[in-house]
């Protein structure tokens, strides 16, 4: 299991706006599927949410290029899990490691 305080660090750290910005997609989207927990959720869904777009919620979740590093993916921190339901339709929920993070 990874290191309890990596995810924190990385989605706190403000070394750069678009770094900045875009761990603050990932912290939203994490608390956001903590508040629906234990529900799952979809893209589009989780995008109206947060306020942000589709595309940056899969880059946050998935990992996309060189917008979103995979290794710092919310999947790849085992912070979120994807359930697969058929007809391409993936929905996402939060791990108890991601509760752990998330609670107060």
């Amino acid at each position: 299991m990874r290191g309890r305080g990596s995810f924190k660090a990385r989605y706190e750290s403000t070394d750069c706006d678009s770094s900045s910005k875009k761990s603050n997609v990932r912290k939203k989207i994490a608390e956001y599927l903590f508040e629906i927990s234990p529900n799952y959720s979809y893209t589009a869904e989780i995008a109206y949410h947060v306020r942000t777009t589709p595309s940056n919620v899969i880059g946050a979740i998935r990992g996309m290029d060189d917008r979103y590093k995979e290794d710092e993916s919310l999947l790849n921190l085992d912070i979120v899990q994807e359930k697969s339901c058929g007809n391409n339709v993936r929905l996402y929920g939060i791990t108890d490691f991601g509760k752990d993070l998330i609670k107060p």
